[in-house]
């Protein structure tokens, strides 16, 4: 009897690479549901805190009143003018509020996927920081929750989004996913750095990277005269963003490196025992 030598290598082989693809595919849909399981705790820690100051409407706006004595004492209390300066202008109206709703929820989810995909390590860091920021965010709503300007009773200031456009992040199908204290911090504005930062860092062409360096200050001036944001939030937003950054690069540096080697050891003496 004679054996064809080559079916066995081929048979391994075939083996092999059938148990390699599976092993990534698993590890991919291990990624995946990692992914969708910090997205679903973030959204769940949001709304707890939502609901603990919904109802909070006095104390929201003793702290926004509180927050216009501090820029008033600074000398930077702005706003009201700043306002007037566009309400007359509907181009430059309807283009700020294109800038608050368009350019931050949905152009982090554009500029996350494009980076999970295609700059893994770089949407790792932005989205730790994101998250890092958006949890000690969520702390500060509740302690300290404040009335946006555009909701401060006496007329002085104008919702230029619920007044001018249809699609409102306040708009009534979207009420119960807002908090409407949550001026401060403004993650409008830090996470605008974050973003910006990203594309700058991490695409190639020109006008990209140069959209990057200008979200911020764009985000900054459409907080401003929407009346979402008072100026001394968007400080105090980018502080928080900041130590998101920074936390984000110590889980690079530290975190990251004691969770693979606690997994390794782990499984590795399982995998000993084993044999």
């Amino acid at each position: 009897m004679t054996i064809d030598s080559s079916s066995a290598p081929q048979t391994s082989g075939a083996s092999w690479i059938e148990r390699a693809v599976a092993a990534a595919r698993r590890r991919r849909v291990y990624r995946d549901v990692f992914e969708i399981g910090l997205v679903a705790i973030a959204f769940l820690l949001y709304f707890i805190v939502r609901g603990m100051v919904v109802d909070r409407a006095g104390e929201a706006y003793d702290n926004a009143r509180t927050v216009i004595d501090i820029e008033r004492a600074l000398g930077i209390y702005w706003e009201p003018r700043l306002q007037d300066l566009v309400l007359g202008n509907r181009p430059v109206v309807q283009a700020m509020n294109f800038i608050y709703f368009w350019l931050d929820f949905p152009l982090i989810v554009a500029v996350g996927l494009w980076m999970y995909f295609a700059r893994r390590h770089a949407y790792t860091i932005a989205r730790d920081a994101l998250l890092l920021s958006g949890a000690i965010a969520l702390v500060i709503y509740n302690v300290f929750p404040v009335m946006p300007p555009r909701l401060m009773p006496g007329g002085e200031f104008i919702g230029t989004i619920e007044k001018y456009s249809d699609l409102s992040y306040q708009a009534q199908s979207m009420q119960a996913f807002v908090n409407p204290y949550a001026a401060v911090p403004s993650l409008h504005f830090g996470w605008a750095v974050i973003i910006g930062g990203a594309m700058v860092m991490t695409m190639r062409q020109p006008l990209l990277r140069i959209a990057g360096l200008l979200l911020p200050w764009a985000q900054m001036a459409a907080i401003v005269f929407t009346a979402n944001h008072f100026i001394v939030d968007a400080f105090v937003g980018l502080v928080v963003c900041l130590a998101g950054l920074a936390l984000a690069g110590a889980m690079q540096r530290w975190g990251y490196p004691y969770v693979r080697r606690e997994v390794d050891r782990r499984w590795g003496a399982a995998s000993l025992r084993t044999t």
